[in-house]
């Protein structure tokens, strides 16, 4: 499983252009809006969901601030019923623990088997944030270097509307 530094060697490996800022442990959207953080537009609120057989495995990356709606994520996406993993299966999935949720999760995923949904507004934003399997740090990358990451990585990839 990749750690912080991992994750951003492998960064440094790939030549990705990254930003990084060091800071305290944040857990949800609300803690990270009290530290004074860059490129606050690039924000994304990430969840990690699985469908009611838990067969299907999601992560979603989301603008910040937005309000995400379940029902209407399976229905443009005809998914099953979909609600949030359990922090054992998030552990067991990407290798990582409530509050660090981040599409960078998805290099730990040795299955390639996690579909990942980014917000479409992303497409149109210059930088992306998301921590780097540790949430004591951010960086920020252009939204088309995450999307070439993992799709090569293999796992699915959507773009969606929220």
């Amino acid at each position: 499983m990749m750690d912080r530094q991992e994750t951003l060697q492998y960064l440094d490996k790939l030549h990705v252009n990254y930003e990084l800022r060091e800071h305290q442990a944040v857990y949800n959207m609300a803690e990270l809006e009290q530290i004074k953080l860059p490129h606050p537009a690039a924000d994304a609120k990430n969840l990690f969901l699985r469908d009611d057989k838990k067969r299907n495995y999601y992560l979603l990356a989301i603008k910040g601030d937005k309000r995400v709606n379940l029902k209407q994520i399976r229905q443009e996406n005809n998914t099953r019923r979909l609600s949030f993993a359990s922090p054992q299966d998030l552990a067991a999935k990407l290798g990582l623990t409530p509050g660090s949720v981040t599409p960078l999760g998805l290099l730990n995923d040795q299955e390639h088997e996690v579909n990942f949904y980014l917000d479409s507004y992303f497409l149109a934003q210059p930088l992306i944030a998301v921590h780097p399997n540790a949430n004591t740090a951010t960086v920020w990358l252009a939204p088309a270097d995450l999307l070439k990451i993992i799709k090569n990585l293999g796992n699915p990839v959507k773009i969606v509307q929220m």
